[in-house]
């Protein structure tokens, strides 16, 4: 579990000039830059650290929308479209889920619109354990995971599960139904109930508790 900040996988990609300028100048020009690292704020998207191998330079807390992964993008979506939610807390972790791994994704934007593209990582949050959680990240119904994706337009993106159509050649067939569930919005546990107590003996045998 990574506080503020993590490492990220080293995907060489391109930076937007403009980004490393302030505006000022730099665009439409883009310049060579592999992932370094990822920072997570409350509140804020994410922001992305990369060495720029030109300079032998790292430069820090750029934004999803300031990269693209090969010099012939078209993609021209919003932030607030590639990354739908803002970062839920400070603790985080960064996890390939293996039986993802190179897979073809769609997601729904705020545009209304399907964008596809090919899994690359998760990332997902926690409370921190040492303080008061004063957010949603443990609870059922606000959780959000973020998928990070390499689209086909030469954009990154990163979207919940539940904005998120998944091809597997072998498990999902040509035709799907589209899913029509409600959110997960129940937190279960098996432990602290008053009907059951878990007794001395090594095999511990657990005796239900007069009422």
């Amino acid at each position: 579990m990574s506080y503020i900040v993590a490492s990220l996988p080293p995907v060489k990609c391109f930076v937007k000039k403009e980004f490393l300028y302030n505006f000022t100048k730099g665009h439409g020009e883009l310049e060579p830059a592999i992932w370094v690292s990822l920072k997570a704020l409350r509140g804020q998207v994410f922001r992305i650290e990369s060495l720029l191998p030109n300079y032998g330079a790292l430069y820090d807390k750029l934004p999803i929308h300031a990269y693209v992964w090969h010099e012939d993008y078209s993609g021209t979506l919003s932030i607030d479209t590639l990354q739908l939610w803002d970062c839920m807390g400070y603790r985080f972790t960064i996890v390939e889920k293996i039986a993802l791994r190179n897979l073809s994704v769609k997601f729904l934007g705020k545009d209304k619109q399907w964008h596809f593209g090919r899994y690359m990582f998760t990332v997902d949050f926690c409370a921190d354990e040492m303080s008061l959680d004063t957010g949603f990240t443990e609870q059922a119904e606000e959780h959000k995971s973020f998928n990070w994706i390499m689209l086909d337009n030469g954009q990154f993106a990163c979207q919940p599960n539940n904005r998120c159509l998944w091809y597997d050649q072998s498990l999902v067939p040509s035709e799907t139904k589209f899913p029509d569930f409600q959110a997960a919005q129940q937190s279960w546990s098996v432990d602290g109930s008053r009907k059951w107590a878990a007794g001395a003996d090594w095999f511990y045998s657990i005796d239900e508790r007069p009422e």
